[in-house]
Formats: structure tokens, C-alpha cells, sequence
């Protein structure tokens, strides 16, 4: 289920950095007395009395241009509108109302998201500067806020998440597989769906980055019934300088976590970038089932070593997903897209296996008596038993006499017996080391 999203909106050098530092709980954002001193695209994760949601600091998706500042607000407020659950805009109790909060609030209410006006700099505490009251002509409830000393903020977080959508309200049927394409721009991802679908759902051009948004698409066939978020393509961070590709990597982001499994989709006639890689690290970090699929394999010259020799630099590159099944398609003829059902199918089985403790502990048995714990300074590791904590990807937790023995080496060594043995190829594997006194 992914967590809803809440947006802060408001003019430069109201104090938007400052507040989402202080609801995420850490220094995220860049705070400076400089407008606009906010530039990257900046989302992080604030939790309220056991609930949680992305936090998106607009502040960070003003377009680098010389535009005015009210135009900027405009493309802030929109993107806003169009990601957000919930719409939080900062004003500045110590200017006052001005003409540029009115003209974004009007933009906001005809959206009919849900707005929570947060009145900031109110750093003085018993009754509110007579300037607060001007901001009841907005139409709105004000909230009374200092971001830098973080009163009110309790009173901000229970309007926004008052207003924010049930966590179990809308959880898909547990039969339908959501699949995430992702990938750089331009190798294919709508041309894919499309062949899938039968019909041009998604916008096909060669003109990187046509795909803005995710996009849903319920597909039904002999495999199955799957949902296919088809994401906006992911570029280098240093060429994403324009506010709406921000939002569309925000949302590529978005679309991981609600996905089952990741299709990895890599461009067979520009071969393996380093771009590549950190889009897989994304999915790899948010412990999603992957399979790799290497598009427009119909249009290189090959040899009977092709296949092979691309298997092996996928093989380097991604090291770090080397449980991650490797298909050769072409989306634009539809070659081995049946091999590509039945590997999503199988990485969203796996990712979704559970295994008995008693057969755990057997495993882990044959792999200790195999090869031995390790030692340091006359200390062997023991591990008295493992346990299965969740799924989605599956995590074990081992409980052993001592952490610090239990070596990176031996951990990798476990988990790909635990893998061999229960065969949860295409899903990462989480181990968990727990300390426990041997009696």
C-alpha cells in the first residue's frame, strides 16, 4: 500500500524548508535566508500518532529560469495539485497577506484537494499577531506555526492527516500482481505496455521522456491478472532541472513502492549505463522482486556469443541484484514477452514465500555443519535458530551469541543457502541479526 503524499506549497522564503525539516525529524532541505536557496527535489517521510506519509518540500522544484515568482508558485502549486493527497501552504505571519498567497490559494481550492494553511513565523507565544487574522480572508482555518521553535506543528500534523486517506481503504486483491516498468528514458517502457495492452494506451515517441506520469494499466491473460505502472523515465540527477521531470522522478519513486515487481528495462543497443544501475539500486533499496529485461534485442547485429556476452555485464554491473532473472524481449514484436509473464510471476511468488521455521532451522543446520561459524579471538559466532519475520521481500532474523562475529561473508553465505534451498530467485532477501545470551 503506498503511503499517501502531502505537498508544501507557498512563496520563497516563507519558511517551507524549515517546516519540513522539523515534520521529517531531520536536516533534510538546505535552509538559507536566500529565496529559492532550495533547488533539488526533496521528499522525505513524516509519521503522526502511528501513521505515515511522503512529505514533498516544493521549495526544491522551483525551475531554474528567471521567471517571476508568482509564475514559479503557479507550477509549484499545479504539480502539487496533481501528486498530493493533502496540500499544506505556508505563509509568512510576518509580511502578512500579499496578493501572490491569495492567487495560489484560489488556484488551490478549485482543485478541491484538501488544504491546510499554516501560518509560519508566529514565534511568539499568547496571542497571535494582529497581522495573523488577515489570513481568514483566505477562506481557510489558520494555523498558528513556528517551524524554527515547532509550536503548532502537532495541530498542523492532525489537520493533515485528518484529511488524509485510510491506510486500508482501497488494498488491491491479493490475486492481482502490480508491476512497475521502470527504467532511463527512451528504452521502451510505453512501447512495452502498448504491445501488452494491444492498443496505444501510453503515449509512444522518441523524444526521451514523453511519460510524465505513472500511469495504470490492468492487464488479464493466460499468466494471470496484473496492473502495470508504467513510470516516467528516470534520468541523471544533474540534468533534471526542469520542476515537472522532478515531480515525474518523485512518482517513479512512488510507483516502486507500490508495485510487487520492478521491470527493470535496459536499452540492448545502448547496453548497460551507470544510470541503469541507480535505477535498479531504487528498486534493490526498496526490497522489491525484479526481473532485467534487455529491450530491442531484435534490432542489434548478434552472434551466437550476444546473448552471453550482455548476460555478463549485467552480471558486473548489477552485482548487487545477482538474484535478478535476465529476459531478452523486443516490445516492439513481442518476442518472449510469454518468458517475461512467467518471470513476474515467479519473482512476485517468491517475494511472497513463506517457510516454515523447522524447515529454516534445518537449512541452517547443513549450512553451519558445512562451513563453519567464524572465530575471532578464541569467540565462535553460534547461532541458536532463525526464524521468518515477513514477506515482501522475505526477512529472517537470526539469533546468535554474538553480532559483531556474525561477518558480511558469512551473512551472504546463509542467505544464498536459504536461497538455493527454497529457490526465491528474482526477490532480495533481508537478514536480520538479533543478540541473544546463551544459557
Amino acid at each position: 500500500m503506498p503511503k499517501p503524499v502531502v505537498a508544501i506549497v507557498g512563496r520563497p522564503n516563507v519558511g517551507k524548508s524549515t517546516l519540513f525539516n522539523k515534520l521529517v525529524g531531520q536536516r533534510v532541505s538546505i535552509v538559507d535566508d536566500t529565496p529559492g536557496v532550495t533547488r533539488d527535489r526533496i521528499y522525505g517521510e513524516v509519521e503522526w500518532q502511528g501513521r505515515k506519509a511522503t512529505l514533498i518540500d516544493t521549495g526544491g522544484i522551483e525551475p531554474f529560469c528567471d521567471d517571476v515568482i508568482l509564475s514559479q508558485m503557479r507550477i509549484q502549486a499545479q504539480l502539487a495539485i496533481d501528486t498530493a493527497d493533502v496540500i499544506i501552504l505556508v505563509c509568512d505571519v510576518r509580511t502578512g497577506l500579499v496578493a501572490n498567497d491569495l492567487e495560489v490559494c484560489q488556484m488551490l481550492l478549485k482543485s478541491s484537494k484538501p488544504i491546510v494553511l499554516c501560518v509560519n513565523k508566529c514565534d511568539t507565544i499568547g496571542e497571535p499577531a494582529p497581522e495573523f487574522y488577515e489570513f481568514y480572508n483566505m477562506g481557510l482555518e489558520p494555523i498558528e506555526v513556528s517551524s524554527v521553535h515547532g509550536h503548532g506543528t502537532g495541530d498542523l500534523l492532525d489537520a493533515v492527516f485528518k484529511n488524509l486517506p485510510n491506510d486500508n481503504e482501497e488494498e488491491l486483491d491479493s490475486e492481482v500482481i502490480s508491476v512497475a516498468v521502470i527504467g532511463r528514458p527512451n528504452v521502451g517502457k510505453s512501447s512495452l505496455i502498448n504491445k501488452i495492452v494491444g492498443e496505444d494506451r501510453c503515449i509512444v515517441s522518441d523524444i526521451a521522456g514523453t511519460t510524465r506520469d505513472s500511469i495504470d494499466t490492468k492487464i488479464e491473460n493466460k499468466h494471470g491478472t496484473f496492473v502495470f505502472i508504467d513510470t516516467a523515465g528516470m534520468r541523471r540527477k544533474s540534468k533534471v532541472n526542469d520542476a515537472v521531470e522532478k515531480y515525474s522522478i518523485l512518482r517513479s519513486k512512488m510507483a516502486i513502492d507500490r508495485s510487487d515487481v520492478c521491470v527493470i528495462m535496459l536499452d540492448a543497443e545502448t547496453g548497460v549505463t551507470e544510470q541503469d544501475t541507480k535505477v535498479a539500486g531504487m528498486a534493490s533499496d526498496a526490497g522489491k522482486a525484479v526481473v532485467i529485461a534487455v529491450n530491442k534485442w531484435d534490432a542489434i547485429e548478434k552472434d551466437d556469443k550476444s546473448m552471453s556476452k550482455f548476460k555478463k555485464d549485467i552480471e558486473r554491473d548489477f552485482a548487487f541484484m545477482s538474484y535478478a532473472p535476465t529476459v531478452f524481449i523486443s516490445a516492439k514484436t513481442g518476442q518472449r514477452l510469454d518468458n517475461l509473464f512467467q518471470n513476474i510471476v515467479h519473482s512476485a511468488n517468491t517475494t511472497a514465500t513463506r517457510i516454515k521455521t523447522g524447515m529454516l532451522n534445518e537449512i541452517l543446520a547443513q549450512a553451519t555443519t558445512r562451513v563453519q561459524p567464524p572465530t575471532d579471538k578464541g569467540k565462535r559466532l553460534k547461532i541458536f535458530y532463525i526464524t521468518q519475520a515477513s514477506v515482501k521481500p522475505p526477512t529472517f532474523v537470526c539469533f546468535c551469541n554474538n553480532a559483531e562475529l556474525f561477518h558480511f561473508s558469512y551473512q551472504r553465505y546463509l542467505e544464498n543457502r536459504i536461497r538455493e534451498a527454497f529457490d526465491l530467485s528474482g526477490t532480495p532477501i533481508r537478514l536480520v541479526i538479533r543478540e541473544r545470551n546463551d544459557k
